[in-house]
């Protein structure tokens, strides 16, 4: 629960976006309702809102209102009651070499590297391939909300991957993240999220927080690996199967 009296908290002023072309699914009109969070209430904020089904890249908290098209799911993981199946234990094992630490959250030519290296083999033709170095400090630096950069390091202390999550008052929600995808089978992705999980868990929070799913895309295909998973809909949150 929050620990900030009503009469102190913010007042938040939402803005709709123009329509936009979604980038998930083809012929789709986007349009995001959000707002701007900073200073000292942003992590109270943030944590509210994403209870809510939004999400924060930099300073901007949004949540998909699309005129004709509601396949934007928020899921979440219930920590608590989450085992890896088999293709995540398999994961786990794969990067048994890997250990993954809390950093501060600043932005280095390492990460860069490693993120360039990802954006260019994952998403080419994307925004996030064309940005630079001060692009990448201001997506760790700006928006702060109680904010955590971990690190993941092989057995020789290479850089092979980083998440950057913020502390909800009932969870973490992950951020983004990035990795070395010239070794595949070690599934970095999904270990960075395993490894939130434990974190998660061992801090006796209840969710890590995954952001939107949509069905049939293969970008977040990713999201049905974790069982149990609950999503965001009408009746409040709940325990749903989704298909990968």
């Amino acid at each position: 629960m929050s620990i900030i009296p009503p009469r102190h908290r913010p007042i938040q002023q939402f803005f709709r976006s123009g329509p936009m072309p979604c980038p998930y699914l083809s012929g789709q009109i986007e349009r995001k309702l959000f707002t701007r969070i900073g200073g000292p209430f942003s992590a109270d904020v943030n944590s509210t809102l994403s209870r809510a089904g939004f999400r924060r890249s930099h300073d901007i908290v949004y949540r998909p209102v699309c005129p004709a098209c509601a396949a934007c799911v928020p899921v979440r993981i219930p920590v608590l009651a989450f085992q890896p199946g088999k293709s995540l234990r398999r994961v786990l094992k794969t990067n048994a070499d890997v250990t993954v630490e809390e950093v501060k959250p600043i932005a280095t030519g390492e990460q860069f590297r490693v993120f360039t290296a990802y954006q260019r083999a994952r998403h080419g033709e994307s925004d996030m391939a064309r940005m630079g170095m001060a692009d990448f400090t201001a997506m760790i630096d700006e928006g702060r909300a109680d904010t955590c950069l971990s690190e993941a390091r092989d057995g020789k202390d290479r850089l092979v991957g980083a998440i950057l999550a913020d502390r909800l008052v009932d969870g973490y929600s992950a951020v983004y993240s990035f990795f070395d995808t010239k070794n595949s089978r070690r599934g970095l992705g999904n270990y960075l999220i395993l490894k939130l999980v434990d974190i998660c868990r061992a801090q006796r929070r209840s969710h890590v927080y995954l952001g939107y799913w949509i069905k049939g895309s293969r970008k977040m295909a990713y999201k049905a690996r974790f069982r149990p998973i609950e999503a965001l809909g009408r009746d409040g949150w709940v325990r749903t199967e989704l298909e990968g």
